[in-house]
């Protein structure tokens, strides 16, 4: 299948495991029932647990500029410091309708894979530099959350820019840990 025949069709999970192999990328594949959050990722045991992805599907309010921001599973989003940073106007999670119009997918299967469903390239990718560092392994779901793919982050960065999405690497902000309940200060 050439690219002009994927452009035609959405990709999924199927269509995401041959691209793989077409390419030779190295890749794990981890089948496991339908994760519909990230709580329920600890139900599960990866092969490289520190490299899961939690990705959020954002636009902005009263827009129609839309981002997904891709972070390790356990990093809690700053979204008004990443607002800030990027120049952005305020951001609220894309509708159910939206993602479905753009990646193809349904919430639960949010996934950088998605991007290649965005036939204009108009979602802005933010990816955690984390990513980036020793493994430097990233895993997500291929438009599907009954599994888990993990690859290299420079062969997904790669895919992404072929397709022609841009990508911005960078510190994705934090918030900051609450402190525990009876903490004195």
């Amino acid at each position: 299948m050439g690219t002009e025949d994927m452009e035609e069709q959405t990709i999924g999970k199927n269509e995401i495991y041959d691209m793989l192999d077409r390419r030779d990328i190295w890749h794990l594949v981890t089948d496991h029932p339908a994760l519909w959050s990230m709580s329920d990722v600890c139900d599960v045991e990866f092969p490289y647990p520190e490299c899961d992805a939690k990705n959020l599907f954002l636009r902005e309010k009263k827009h129609k500029n839309f981002y997904l921001v891709t972070v390790r599973g356990d990093k809690r989003v700053d979204l008004k410091k990443f607002r800030d940073e990027h120049g952005s106007r305020s951001l609220t999670f894309g509708s159910p309708e939206e993602l479905e119009e753009l990646f193809g997918v349904v919430p639960g299967m949010v996934s950088p894979f998605g991007l290649l469903n965005d036939k204009d390239c108009c979602v802005r990718f933010y990816i955690d530099e984390d990513f980036y560092k020793d493994p430097g392994l990233i895993a997500i779901h291929p438009n599907d959350n009954t599994a888990t793919v993990t690859l290299k982050t420079n062969d997904l960065e790669s895919i992404i820019r072929e397709h022609g999405t841009e990508i911005k690497i960078t510190t994705i902000p934090e918030k900051e840990k609450e402190p525990a309940a009876g903490a004195s200060e």
